[in-house]
């Protein structure tokens, strides 16, 4: 297995189309990355969940996936579900975003997600972050689009232990969701870690990417 690392990194972004989005599909990488470059700069922004309990719940698990960083969260009031319609909104709030950070990675939904919003993320962020490695996250869902991942980040079993715990300490109006358990986050990163050489990993879409390998 190829491994290829990002050079320096010091700020990331990583959005979600709905509180929990960016735990469950990068919770693993943020703990990993944080935890080797304490004080980085991580710009976080979600689209739906503003003003209520879905935001506390964001801000602590966040807080938690995100040890020792410069955490930056932003929880906006869009339409859980109703993104396509507010795409003009989801737009100037991406925009935002990008004219206030420049990253070395961006954590964001997959082009290909089945689920709308975090499709019309996805497609928003890969246009407004032109130049940037862009990391697709996967996130487990009815829908069954999992599919064949070009990049993967792996996580030792303690990371991946530690990450389905904060998912159901944090997120527990998420609780009653049949798909949201243990079995189901441990599982995926089970065979992630498979199909990368690893014991535990989390897999990412990579719709462009430029190589730096010398003369």
């Amino acid at each position: 297995m190829i491994r290829l690392g990002a050079g320096p990194l010091t700020r990331i972004v990583a959005v979600g189309a709905h509180c929990d989005d960016i735990a469950i599909g990068a919770g693993g990488t943020l703990l990993t990355l944080c935890h080797a470059r304490p004080g980085i700069r991580v710009d976080a922004l979600v689209l739906s969940g503003g003003g209520g309990e879905r935001e506390r719940e964001e801000q602590a698990a966040l807080t938690a996936f995100c040890p020792g960083a410069d955490l930056r969260l932003t929880v906006l009031k869009l339409p859980d579900g109703r993104l396509p319609a507010h795409w003009g909104e989801a737009k100037a709030a991406v925009e935002e975003l990008r004219a206030r950070t420049e990253p070395d990675l961006v954590l964001a939904p997959r082009t290909d997600d089945a689920h709308q919003d975090h499709r019309v993320l996805a497609k928003l962020m890969s246009t407004a972050f032109r130049d940037h490695l862009v990391l697709g996250y996967e996130i487990v869902k009815w829908d069954g689009d999992l599919g064949r991942p070009a990049a993967y980040q792996p996580l030792s079993p303690e990371t991946a232990e530690r990450k389905a715990r904060l998912l159901q300490e944090h997120y527990p109006s998420q609780r009653h969701r049949p798909w949201y358990d243990r079995e189901a986050f441990l599982g995926l990163a089970r065979i992630r870690g498979i199909e990368s050489h690893a014991r535990y990993a989390e897999a990412f879409a990579v719709t462009k990417l430029t190589l730096d390998l010398g003369e």
